[in-house]
């Protein structure tokens, strides 16, 4: 039993270990952004309310995201409004449109602060009518 232990006790201490991203922030966008999109025929109206979250390669980053909410918000409106129906309301337009989202906002950042902020760009929350 000693020997096992011994065995599991190297083995521990020769596993690679990953290193940690203690650095990520992450930013909520506050209220849950809400717009209308064109629904199959011109007539019909339907709405998408999407939370949406920023995964942010530094927590330093939050402070500046907040600074430019206004922008980032509109960004993302404009993208979501001008969807057809059938891509907002299935799996795979949906993560068409989160990643243009994604590209749309750190394009945005980019050019606003010359800094690659943020990492990754999370719908948690996508109900649509």
């Amino acid at each position: 039993m000693k020997h096992l232990l011994a065995l599991l006790f190297s083995l521990v201490l020769f596993l690679p270990t990953a290193k940690a991203d203690s650095n990520v922030g992450y930013f909520g966008f506050e209220p849950d952004i809400i717009t209308n999109y064109i629904g199959q025929n011109s007539k019909k109206l339907g709405y998408v309310r999407v939370t949406v979250d920023l995964m942010l390669k530094d927590v330093s980053s939050i402070p500046v995201v907040e600074h430019h909410t206004p922008l980032l918000r509109d960004a993302i409106v404009q993208i979501l409004s001008k969807e057809p129906e059938e891509s907002i309301k299935s799996l795979t337009g949906r993560e068409e449109i989160r990643k243009r989202c994604a590209e749309k906002l750190k394009a945005l950042l980019k050019e606003e602060t010359g800094d690659e902020i943020i990492r990754e760009v999370l719908f948690t929350k996508y109900l649509y009518h």
